[in-house]
């Protein structure tokens, strides 16, 4: 690995193909910033009807003073906007490293199925009788789902994958309820998602951690101990956050079931099981998937998320409603709202229908076969970036590694180089950044995954920036402590972003704002305060 001669924080050979425009590298200036007064990116023909005084037509509604807007022309806008778009990193770019989040490859034929005419413009308002098209693809998803998970009935209302995991554990409730008493308690593992324990003190249970064993895994003997009758469930995430599969589940299972406790489990890592092990085999009651992660739907980043939720069938009476049923006889779809035993609606209307297209069209495309293959790409890649990287960076667990790997920075500490150093120093390498610190039983997690979506090109250049980072570490650690390089904006005091985030711009002297005058023209200017 090379660096710029000119920048030798900046390295060569990666991303960066010859020398970088100067505007590329620099912080683009705020609107606000570049706005100087009278700059117009239109003008309006001249008004040829009587004019109106804006107070008689909008009386007190009327505004004395015009708000602080920037002023600028077409050009400026557009190339301010443009520069701006061009700070996103996105996956049609380059690998997402990112362990747990699954940022893989959404296929563009996804993204056209979904716009069909007559699919993107359905209304949940319409009648079932108008919307059997949209029906049986929801209908046909769930029958997929339940196939590929090895469950017996589903939900897909829930919008994201904590609020699957919400609905589950109020599945879980909901029937100890019904045996005559909610129970107390659930256990959750060290090696959890962080959203776990939120999701089970929001439906009003105790949270017990579980300790994990040498192997990342549950402890059975531990488990055994810490589960009674005021269990309510286990939430294992399974393979677990540092990437381990729980070789022991049917254990797990009988253990809890043993004292009347339930088995949820998180599916967000369900893109290292599909096609090769379903989680109702081997003793799962209830669980959730990310149809994100798993099937190929856009991250949400506020929504629209799809968070199905999978179940036995002795949990099938306490499904949110409505529940999608087809008649006997005329074979027609249909909502069913007589659901006296059902926790009860968890999302307005039906689910994010948008996703369920996406998924379904993603489940179609690859078959069984091709989702197989799909999560055995996955584990290959996961490994293949473990065995190239583990002579320079510890791992902690020496279980076998199925989606993803998890380091940490035990030997870069030495140095005094900590992960997120590493993770900012890989910026300048073109690569966004791995997953920081998580997960917690990890001291300085380092934790990547690739999906199936990399080619072994794509991994090579990751390996091989991380491998040159490692050296620096070694032996400049100053230029990794003190990264990014390249960037517009350098290292932040994060601790100050945090606890004094700076979130309005003011300007440095009292800004200057118009009075629009009776036929649109500027005819007055007048001093803002500062805010």
């Amino acid at each position: 690995m090379t660096t710029d001669a000119t920048n030798p924080a900046i390295p060569n050979g990666q991303r960066t193909l010859g020398k970088v425009r100067p505007h590329q590298t620099q912080n683009e200036s705020l609107v606000f910033e570049k706005s100087s007064p009278g700059k117009r990116a239109y003008k309006l023909p001249p008004l040829d009807v009587p004019a109106v005084d804006p107070a008689v037509l909008l009386g007190s509604e009327h505004r004395k003073v015009a708000g602080l807007l920037p002023e600028l022309s077409e050009i400026e806008i557009i190339r301010h906007f443009t520069r701006l778009s061009t700070w996103n990193y996105a996956i049609d770019l380059g690998m997402y490293p990112l362990g747990s989040c699954t940022m893989k490859y959404n296929p563009r034929v996804n993204e056209f199925v979904s716009r069909i005419e007559g699919l993107a413009e359905a209304h949940p308002y319409r009648p079932d009788s108008l919307s059997q098209g949209v029906l049986e693809i929801i209908d046909l998803l769930q029958r997929c789902l339940i196939d590929i998970t090895g469950m017996d009935t589903i939900t897909l209302q829930p919008a994201a994958g904590a609020h699957g995991e919400f609905t589950g554990i109020l599945l879980v409730r909901a029937w100890h309820e019904s045996q005559g008493n909610p129970r107390r308690k659930i256990l959750i593992p060290d090696s959890a998602h962080g959203t776990n324990p939120a999701t089970a003190a929001i439906c009003g249970y105790q949270v017990e951690n579980l300790k994990s064993n040498a192997e990342g895994g549950i402890d059975l003997d531990a488990l055994t101990r810490q589960v009674d009758e005021e269990t309510a469930a286990l939430m294992l995430t399974n393979p677990s956050t540092i990437g381990v599969f729980e070789s022991q589940i049917h254990k797990i299972a009988d253990i809890l079931h043993a004292k009347g406790a339930l088995l949820y489990m998180d599916g967000a890592n369900m893109n290292a099981l599909v096609g090769k092990a379903r989680p109702g085999d081997f003793g799962v009651d209830v669980m959730h998937l990310n149809l994100h992660k798993t099937f190929s739907t856009p991250h949400g980043g506020g929504g629209p998320g799809s968070g199905p939720v999978a179940c036995k069938a002795f949990l099938e009476p306490f499904l949110p409603t409505p529940v999608l049923t087809r008649d006997k006889d005329s074979a027609k779809h249909h909502w069913n709202y007589d659901r006296p035993q059902s926790v009860g609606r968890v999302r307005a209307f039906y689910g994010n229908t948008g996703m369920f297209i996406r998924a379904l069209a993603y489940i179609l495309a690859n078959g069984p076969d091709g989702l197989r293959q799909t999560t055995e790409d996955a584990v290959l890649n996961a490994n293949y970036i473990r065995s190239k990287l583990e002579d320079l960076y510890d791992l902690p667990y020496k279980t076998a590694s199925m989606h993803e790997v998890v380091f940490s920075d035990k030997r870069q500490a030495a140095k005094g180089v900590k992960t997120g150093d590493i993770a900012k120093r890989l910026i300048d390498y073109g690569f966004h950044p791995y997953t920081v610190s998580f997960p917690l039983i990890v001291h300085g997690a380092l934790m990547i995954e690739p999906t199936e979506s990399e080619s072994l090109e794509e991994l090579d250049l990751f390996i091989a920036a991380m491998r040159s980072i490692a050296k620096e570490v070694e032996e400049t650690p100053e230029l990794v402590k003190t990264a990014p390089h390249s960037t517009r904006v350098s290292r932040l005091d994060e601790v100050q972003a945090a606890r004094k985030p700076i979130l309005r711009w003011k300007p440095e002297t009292p800004a200057m704002i118009v009075h629009a005058g009776p036929h649109g023209s500027h005819d007055a200017m007048e001093n803002l305060p500062t805010v």
